[in-house]
């Protein structure tokens, strides 16, 4: 079952979308918000596997709510919805964690195909984003990072799971690591990797080859 929790401040959009989720046997709508803090709220009490979060709402906005619930929840899978491809906001919240976005009149297949997708682990987003978004984090470090050359064997199965979508909880129990071993090794792969956050590495290991399922991790 996917659980999913709908963040927009137009209620009618809030219900269609509801009804078409809903038809899918698999999928389940827990909880509704119509602002950010709303959406904060209901994200870090009931722990969503999917949160479709409306980009521009009033108070707390989509982005501001976004980095709230992934500094508290930094596992949380987040798809921005907007009327814009080129939204500046989207950027900003994928570069702070979300998963992706989609556009607001997308079709119902799209839609439940990247909630499946996203569910599954992968990132929502075309290359230029993806890549613009991994140079705009590395152009604030005053040190070039080292690359996946310098990871340990470990750190890089860790990374390849992180980009499979694996939550730590997962990853500790598929290597026979502690969940707070798992955390550490990742604070260790984004710092010499100069990224931020799972999204900043699922991207980063994509580019690099290193997201194979077939892959040994």
């Amino acid at each position: 079952m996917v659980r999913i929790l709908l963040a927009d401040d137009h209620a009618l959009f809030r219900q269609g979308l509801k009804s078409l989720l809903e038809a899918e046997p698999d999928f389940r709508v827990i909880g509704e918000a119509k602002d950010g803090r709303e959406a904060l709220r209901h994200a870090l009490e009931a722990h969503p596997d999917i949160i479709l979060m409306d980009i521009q709402m009033p108070g707390l906005d989509g982005v501001q709510a976004t980095q709230e619930i992934l500094r508290e929840w930094p596992e949380a899978k987040v798809i921005m919805l907007t009327m814009y491809r080129q939204d500046g906001y989207v950027f900003e919240a994928v570069k702070a964690g979300a998963r992706g976005y989609l556009l607001k009149d997308a079709d119902a297949k799209e839609l439940i195909e990247a909630i499946r997708r996203v569910h599954q682990g992968e990132v929502l987003l075309d290359a230029e984003m993806a890549e613009k978004i991994i140079q705009d984090f590395r152009a604030k470090q005053e040190t070039p990072p080292k690359g996946h050359a310098e990871l340990s064997e470990r750190e890089v199965q860790i990374l390849k799971l992180v980009a499979q979508g694996y939550t730590n909880l997962e990853i500790a129990a598929e290597l026979s690591l502690s969940e707070k071993t798992v955390r550490n090794r990742l604070s260790d792969i984004f710092q010499k990797l100069h990224l931020n956050n799972r999204t900043q590495a699922a991207l980063y290991a994509l580019r690099e080859g290193l997201a194979d399922k077939n892959q040994d991790a």
